[in-house]
């Protein structure tokens, strides 16, 4: 929103500063929750609370035990590398899966695209748990329930549709006559989308590649359901520290993963700014 101009009446003033008021109170609502775990991660005591040496500012009430816990014990240790061994991998087939989905449903001759897309982005529309009893249901009968490959296109078929929905929004403003053009210079459709198609709509995919990454690397229920104690993720891990015992440790890995969602998501702000420029548009 721009400056407000100095001719500007009492009723503009006030829904100015009223507009700016209340999207503070929102994010304020919506953040402080999330950054209050961050200094309780460091608390030198076990609990979930803010003790007085920590109140008080007094160096002793802090300490970086619970990350050296997250960083030594084996528990946590396994369940970060199952979760780094099923997210990129789901990531990869959501990505791909979604891009050349997103591609055909642009065509203007596919028919029924409306209720074809309304299905592929299901999954972000029905509860979770209702998804994830399908699931069960069904890989149990194929065999695939307790195993990598079940949970890896289980995370592939909930991230498909951030895909999706990222590409079909960039290929909103590509310009459909630069494919006729290297189609009408010798180019086949696989030169064409690789050459052509896909350099602009790459921050799309992208973007789409890490909403899908973090679907899955966040992602509980579907691995309660689907999972055995050898898949065992990092939220996993958290629910069950949860469940079993309550250590300040799930704070310090919830901390960490504060850290890499605001890094993703700095990317993704810049892939957005890429987009537009790429589009001709100017980033605001």
């Amino acid at each position: 929103m721009s400056a407000l101009p100095s001719y500007a009446s009492t009723g503009q003033r006030a829904w100015y500063y009223g507009f700016r008021a209340i999207c503070g109170m929102i994010f304020f609502f919506l953040i402080f929750p999330i950054l209050i775990i961050v200094p309780l991660s460091f608390n030198a005591q076990n609990f979930f609370t803010f003790t007085p040496e920590m109140l008080a500012l007094d160096p002793a009430g802090y300490s970086l035990k619970h990350y050296e816990d997250f960083f030594t014990n084996p528990d946590w240790q396994q369940a970060l590398r199952n979760s780094f061994a099923i997210a990129p991998v789901a990531t990869l087939l959501a990505t791909v899966l979604g891009t050349l989905a997103a591609i055909g449903l642009s065509q203007s001759h596919v028919p029924w695209r409306s209720a074809i897309m309304a299905v592929l982005i299901s999954p972000m529309i029905v509860p979770l748990i209702i998804s994830a009893a399908g699931m069960y249901f069904f890989y149990s009968r194929i065999g695939l329930q307790g195993t990598y490959l079940g949970v890896v296109l289980a995370h592939a078929a909930l991230g498909t549709p951030f895909v999706i929905i990222t590409v079909t929004a960039t290929l909103v403003g590509f310009d459909r006559s630069l494919v006729r053009a290297a189609a009408s210079l010798g180019a086949n459709p696989v030169t064409t989308f690789f050459k052509v198609q896909m350099p602009l709509i790459v921050p799309g995919v992208v973007s789409g590649a890490l909403f899908a990454f973090i679907t899955s690397f966040d992602e509980v229920v579907v691995v309660l359901f689907l999972g055995s104690a050898g898949q065992k993720t990092l939220p996993w891990q958290m629910f069950t520290g949860l469940r079993e015992q309550i250590s300040p440790t799930i704070l310090a890995v919830a901390s960490l993963m504060v850290a890499i969602s605001i890094a993703l998501l700095t990317v993704l702000e810049l892939l957005r700014r890429r987009s537009e420029r790429l589009r001709g548009l100017t980033p605001s």
